[in-house]
Order: C-alpha cells, then structure tokens, then sequence
C-alpha cells in the first residue's frame, strides 16, 4: 500500500520544531566545478597490481583499488547486492536495471522500469533488495515514489511490475534525495530532498526534506517517533547517503547549499535544521553534523559503514571520505583518498570486511567522461 502519511497534530507534542523560512536552492553537486582529472584505472575484471593511496601512517587508513568490476555504466545511481553476490545499479536518465556479476562484471540487462520519468536530478535511483523483491526510489510524473518489482532470477532474467510502496514524496528538478536501503531493523529507510522548496524541510505534513522509515509494504514502522506517520528525522536539505555502523545506529550524509556539506547521526524524532542551519551551527533545537566539509570538497552522495569509519562518495569532490568513528563520535580528522583520480564518485557500497564497492558518475550530463566511464571499482580498505 502507498501511504504519503505524516501526522501534524501528534508533531507538536513529539519534537520541537521552529519556523522555517526560504532561500534560494542550488543543484546537488554545484555545476561550475572544476572537471575531473581521471587517472587510468584497470579495465578488466581482474586487476594486476592494485593502486593504492593513503595518508601518512599515524593517520591510520587506507585504500587499495584492486580491479574494475566493469564499465561502459550510463548515469548509474542505485546500486544493491543481490545473496549471489552479483550486483544491481540503476541508470538513473536510461531507467533501466543491470545485473552485475560479481566475479566476472558480465552484464545482463533486466530492461526498463515503467513509470520513470528523469528530470534534471530525478529519475531511477536508490535500489535495494529484500527477499524476492527489488525496491526502487524513482521519479514519476507526478512525485516520488518507492516501487517493489518481483525478482528471483528467472523468468528469463527480468523483473515484474513494479508496485507502489510508498507515494508522495515532492519532486523536482533538483533535491530528490534517492537513496533506500533495509536498516539491521529489517525495516525500510529513504532518504529525500526539498526540492529546492527549502520550506518542506521543516513542514511535518511533507515527505520533502526527511528521512523516512517504513515496513517492507509502505506502512509507518512500529516505533516511529510519531504513530502513523514514515517520517523518521526532519530538517534535512537533500539526503543521498544512509548507512548504519556496527551498533545499528544510522549515519546520514546530505548537501549543504553553500557553506557545508554534512555527516549526520539520525536519530528518531530530530530536527537536522535546514533551512535555518547549515552546518555546525549551534542553535538550539537543532542537531550539528558530526563532520562537515567545504562544498566544494564533497557534495556527498553514497555513505558506507567498513573498518570502523564511514566511507563517503563526493562528486564535485571528486574523493571518497574516510570518517574515523568511535561510538557515536567521530574518532579523527576525515580523510581524502582517490582525490581526482576517477571523476566524480557517486555511491559507496560495503562488501563485507574490508570491501567495498565505488561507483564513478561522470556520464550524468555533468562530468567529463573519457573511455570505459562509468565503472564499478573494486575496493580495499582499512
């Protein structure tokens, strides 16, 4: 069942909330930006020798490339692993579905996904994969929306019609937040934007500029902050990167508009303080980021949680972020790796231990894309 619900009377009484005004929008990774200066990067399967980059030693992490998966991705945005291993990513402008192999990086096309409609920043998104069940965040005609399609790796490879599971949320040409992903909960979260409507931030009768949690059908989770409704944190200018750490708790990235970008902690019922703070603002009632960065250096989208840190995919950035944590502390400076070296990175996916997986985004209209872009790279870390 699809259920845009959010409960405005019940919000008073649960969290506090101050009056929002409005400021100009700007687009997720601010065009203008210096275009990438890729290096070369291995275009089989199996790498040779990795790439390795890392700080000076008493900094403590590192990043080792260790192959391509494969290339040739137009505008990939959603990425999931399925129980075999191989993966799903999103063509964010092609509205279609790819499986991966996660040995070989064979390509098999599932087709397209009915209903997309990309516009500037929206389109096919976040993916995530639950049972026999692929979900999917897209862009519709008249809103966005989170769809179920029926997928057990037969019937020829495709997938079914898509359901609604949840309707509603504003769209726009910018800010349409997009990523989904299932919570160690076994419940589903969903990261949105405001659309350049800085006002839906702080309206508790929007899904605009929140984070959402719901069942696997679309129905409030059990122990939402406020019964009958999916909005799980508010305040939020566009959330791209949801991720949890090893105790469960749920770590957030988002785009700030000209000052900061932000790593937040989520918790149920809080207010992250957009469009009145942007940043470690210190204003009471509303939550400071953990880490925050230039907008120039991030512009995050994908977040993943390996090795105790936070793995962060920045496109004007053009570097994946390393956030060292202990508990709900960050633990150390933030760390760049891969600076310039692929373009524009736009989702990080754990792999289990050490391994990650890191999707370029220079084929979306606003990279420099040069021979084999995009690619799924293979990762180590620690």
């Amino acid at each position: 069942m699809s259920r845009p619900v959010v409960v405005k009377a019940l919000w008073g009484a649960a969290v506090l909330v101050l009056v929002a005004g409005c400021s100009p929008g700007s687009t997720e990774d601010r065009p203008g930006s210096a275009p990438p200066t890729s290096a070369s990067a291995s275009t089989s399967a199996s790498a040779s020798a990795p790439a390795t980059s890392g700080p000076p030693a008493s900094a403590g992490g590192r990043v080792a490339v260790t192959g391509t998966l494969t290339e040739g991705l137009r505008s990939p945005w959603g990425l999931a692993e399925l129980p075999d291993g191989d993966l799903l990513v999103s063509s964010r402008d092609e509205r279609t579905i790819t499986r991966v192999d996660g040995r070989t990086g064979a390509k098999t096309s599932l087709g397209d996904v009915p209903g997309v409609v990309p516009d500037g920043e929206g389109g096919l998104l976040g993916l995530a994969v639950r049972d026999d069940w692929v979900y999917a965040y897209l862009t519709a005609a008249s809103d966005n929306r989170i769809v179920r399609m029926r997928y057990g790796g037969g019937d020829g490879d495709r997938l079914g019609a898509p359901e609604p599971v949840l309707t509603g949320i504003p769209k726009g040409a910018v800010h349409n937040g997009g990523r989904i992903a299932f919570g160690p909960d076994r419940m589903l979260y969903a990261g949105t934007g405001e659309t350049g409507r800085t006002g839906l931030a702080q309206d508790r009768e929007s899904l605009g500029g929140k984070i959402l949690r719901m069942t696997p059908e679309g129905e409030p989770a059990p122990g939402n902050p406020v019964p009958g409704s999916v909005v799980y944190s508010y305040g939020h200018r566009n959330v791209q990167g949801i991720a949890w750490d090893d105790a469960g708790r749920l770590w957030a990235a988002e785009f700030g508009q000209n000052t900061w970008d932000e790593l937040n902690l989520v918790e149920p019922g809080k207010n992250y303080g957009w469009p009145e703070a942007e940043g470690q603002a210190g204003k009471a009632g509303f939550v400071d980021p953990v880490a925050q960065w230039p907008t120039s250096e991030a512009s995050p989208s994908g977040i993943a949680y390996a090795r105790g840190a936070i793995w962060m995919a920045g496109l004007r950035g053009q570097r994946l972020w390393r956030i060292p944590l202990s508990g709900a502390e960050r633990a150390g400076e933030p760390q760049a790796f891969l600076t310039e070296e692929y373009g524009r990175l736009r989702t990080v996916l754990a792999g289990g231990g050490g391994r990650l997986w890191l999707v370029t985004n220079e084929t979306d209209g606003r990279g420099t894309p040069g021979p084999g872009d995009d690619r799924i790279l293979r990762l180590e870390v620690s």
